[in-house]
Parts: C-alpha cells; structure tokens; sequence
C-alpha cells in the first residue's frame, strides 16, 4: 500500500511526526499474501499516535534513489502512547516494499517516521451512528479504533457498523477480533462482504457482494450518519457516491485511499 491518501482535512490533536528506527519483534501471516508485523522502536521509547493515523517507511530502491510507503498503526491500545507498533503489509508483486517488509527477519530494523493523517474518530462528532467501511488492509485502521469507538458507544449510546469487505474467509483480516468485539458490544455491528461466494461456515451477519452493494441495505441518514471510507479507491469513490447520494454531507463522509505501488 503506497498511501493512504487522505481526501478530508478534520481538525485533530496535533502530534508532530519524528523520525525513528523500528526493529521488528514479532510477525504472523493474516491471509496467503499479507504478513502482520509488530515493531519496537529501537531506542526504547514509545510511539504517540491517534488511532487512524499512519507511518511511513523509509528505504530505498537498488538504484539506491529513495523512497517510501505508508501503513496505517494497526495496534489495538486503551492508551494512544504505545511501546509496539503494528501494521498489515499486502504482498504487491515486484513491488520493493514487499521485498523490504516481506523478508525482513525478528531483529532487523527499518526506518520509520511519524505519525501522520487526520482519519480519526474527532471527539466533537454529535452523530448517531457510524458507518466504517473497508476492504483489504484498509480495515487496519479501524482495529486500532475500537477501544475509541467503545468508549463513544458507552458515553454517547453511539451505534456502529463495520462492513468489511473481502473476496473469501481467508482474505478476512482480523475477522475474528471485530466478531468478538461485536459479541461483547450491542452497538458494534460487523458485517464480513464476501465477493467470491459465502464461507463454508456463514455468519447471520455476513453479506454476499460488494461492501457497495450491501451499503443501501443500512439506509445512510444525513442527520445521523458519519462514514468513514478506507481501501480499495474505486471502493471509497462508489462509496463516497453512494453516501452523498443519501444526503450525507461531504463532511461526514472521511476517506483514505489504499494506493498500491511497486
């Protein structure tokens, strides 16, 4: 994922980015092509972030010409200053952030800077309900909001509804947690959008279809809606369409874009 490219500017807690190294303590596959990785900086401090924010990887290419790419803090964290930093990274085929993240081994270290982005949940919202929608990796932010969102739920009787879409199971990263956290949330509703067909053990609350598709189905209401949109672009932009159509206002529709690059 090269990105996110956010698309809303939203007034949040300034946190000045810093420049750091991070050695990698601990990875597991989620799905065939995308390794989950938790870093510790190497200089022992903690990371400060807003839950929705991102980091960015530096590297270079083997020409040695510099570049970077971006991945949003994944880790689920009641406190905002963290000691272990967790993204997702999507395999891209020759892509040299693959290479990089793909093969890097428990001890190695990259460089990092951070945080960055306004995708937050913003603590002035007045609304009834939120709408996060996402597929693949972009559903990455949304993991580390949920000790946010359970608080909002709990003081403000805030419903919440997740739809994640997916092409199958397998491709479901962190299916398991947002089911769990639904189960012990009455407010939290997660509905798992499969595109290639259901699961050999469905959910009452799975969809078949397009996380686009399956959008009429919560009726979006202008007054008591905010959307958060994070993933596929042609998936944020039929979203975003769909949204405004309802009559959400522009801003209560907040949208990151998850760009791939080799």
């Amino acid at each position: 994922m090269c990105g996110p490219e956010l698309t809303v500017s939203l007034p949040i807690t300034c946190l000045m980015p810093e420049r750091f190294n991070l050695r990698l303590a601990d990875s597991f596959m989620l799905a065939p092509t995308v390794r989950h990785l938790v870093f510790e900086r190497e200089d022992g401090q903690p990371f400060a972030f807003n839950p929705g924010q991102f980091l960015q990887v530096h590297f270079a290419y083997d020409d040695g010409k510099p570049t970077k790419r971006s991945y949003s803090v994944a880790t689920v964290s009641e406190d905002t200053t963290i000691e272990r930093v967790e993204i997702a990274v999507s395999y891209v085929e020759g892509g040299a952030a693959t290479k990089l993240l793909g093969e890097l081994e428990h001890g190695q270290s990259v460089e990092a800077s951070g945080p960055y982005g306004r995708f937050c949940l913003m603590p002035n919202d007045a609304n009834q309900r939120y709408i996060l929608v996402a597929t693949g990796t972009g559903v990455t932010p949304y993991r580390a909001m949920l000790p946010g969102l359970a608080k909002v739920m709990a003081e403000r009787d805030v419903k919440v509804v997740l739809l994640y879409g997916a092409r199958n199971e397998a491709e479901l990263l962190y299916g398991e947690e947002f089911e769990a956290f639904a189960r012990q949330h009455a407010n939290f509703t997660f509905h798992a959008c499969l595109s290639r067909g259901a699961r050999p053990d469905p959910r009452e609350s799975d969809r078949l279809g397009y996380v686009q598709s399956v959008l009429p189905e919560l009726a979006p209401d202008a007054e008591g809606d905010i959307a958060y949109l994070c993933g596929n672009p042609n998936m944020v932009d039929a979203s975003f369409t769909a949204l405004k159509e309802a009559g959400l206002p522009v801003a209560h529709i907040r949208r990151e874009k998850y760009i791939s690059s080799r």
